[in-house]
């Protein structure tokens, strides 16, 4: 049986152009290339799974002009040279690297040293790297990856070019999912993709890792929408549109049975509050055209959430989100967490009530007035 390759390293990029939704890094590290004006400590900052490891070694490889092999853009040679300073991050590691930056390269132009999670390095390994930071060899240059840009201390940002790296757009996340899923002949659906991209939170490497996993839940090789809420354990936006319908009808009773039915079937109702606030959220966007763009789902969602938008007031919408903010902010501290979430949708199955009550009074206020 031949070895499973993950999606994350089967498809990590082997160029610039390969590289997703980071086109404001490649352009310029490519330039930087090509007129040799590469600085020599490069800082590479941003969420995880976004890129920065994969450029730090398409660059250590293009300076060199050495060709990628394999998925693997690091290709394993004498030039290039990775720490992980999460797991070195002694004053000794970095002296060891050090005395390896004495020594010029037997091939190619440079020697690249790639220290990923450098805000892991101690304080004694930072200052001992501080002089060789300002001052390398002409044919060293560094790379230094983190996820936290503020744990690293100034004396190092001050010594570094420094690139940051940001979270892919959910668009560009599916858009890469689809070419995958081409090359790999496995069916999707753009509901599920879009799912699966937005609970990735912007990083790639996540959206690649999920994919695996439901196809590899599915066994006859598709991506559906019913198989991805199933697998990731995510509310069906369907629960949404009941109940926000509910909302409008008046029926608490409806509401209280569908909270009901969502808890039975082993969801959060911290999860669930969190879930109801993005909907209403959504269905408030759809609201204004100019706003439509924030919206981010599938075609066919979309056209449910515009459809939906029709039925709500915007005075609705925002007290119902004020309310449920108030209840979210409050979840944690409720000693009876169940009831605390009831009566939030008891409130507002009556919101629009309120609100008929209130035009009404205004109406006959009007009619008193004229008779006056």
């Amino acid at each position: 049986m031949d070895s499973f390759i993950v999606s994350a390293r089967k498809y990590r990029p082997l160029g610039f152009d390969e590289v997703v939704g980071q086109d404001h890094i490649t352009t310029t590290l490519k330039n930087a290339i090509d007129q040799n004006h590469l600085a020599q400590a490069l800082l590479f900052c941003g969420p995880r799974g976004v890129g920065k490891t994969t450029c730090a070694r398409i660059l250590a490889r293009m300076v060199n002009d050495f060709e990628a092999e394999s998925g693997d853009a690091a290709s394993n040679n004498f030039n290039i040279y990775e720490l992980d300073a999460a797991s070195n991050n002694s004053v000794e590691d970095i002296r060891n690297l050090i005395d390896q930056v004495r020594y010029p390269p037997q091939q190619g132009k440079f020697k690249v040293y790639i220290i990923d999670e450098v805000h892991m390095l101690s304080n004694q390994a930072f200052n001992a790297f501080l002089k060789t930071l300002e001052e390398p060899p002409s044919y060293a240059i560094f790379i230094l990856a983190t996820t936290e840009k503020h744990k690293v201390i100034p004396t190092i940002l001050s010594r570094c070019q420094i690139y940051d790296f940001n979270r892919i757009e959910i668009s560009d996340i599916v858009d890469q999912l689809k070419k995958i899923a081409t090359t790999e002949k496995i069916e999707t659906e753009d509901d599920a993709l879009h799912l699966i991209a937005q609970k990735a939170d912007g990083a790639l490497r996540d959206a690649l890792s999920i994919f695996d996993l439901i196809v590899t839940f599915s066994s006859d090789n598709k991506v559906t929408y019913q198989n991805t809420i199933k697998n990731l354990h995510i509310l069906d936006y369907e629960y949404y549109f009941r109940i926000s319908e509910h909302f409008l009808e008046e029926d608490m009773a409806k509401c209280l049975i569908v909270f009901d039915d969502i808890l039975r079937n082993g969801f959060d109702g911290h999860n669930f509050l969190i879930g109801l606030e993005e909907h209403l959220r959504n269905v408030l966007v759809c609201k204004d055209p100019d706003t439509l763009g924030l919206l981010q789902v599938s075609e066919n969602v979309k056209q449910k959430y515009q459809d939906h938008s029709t039925r709500f007031t915007s005075s609705f919408l925002l007290s119902a989100l004020n309310i449920l903010n108030q209840c979210d902010l409050g979840y944690k501290a409720s000693k009876n967490q169940r009831l605390h979430v009831e009566i939030c949708l008891m409130k507002l199955s009556q919101l629009n009530r309120v609100f008929t009550l209130t035009q009404d009074s205004s109406s006959d206020d009007g009619v008193k007035k004229k008779v006056a």
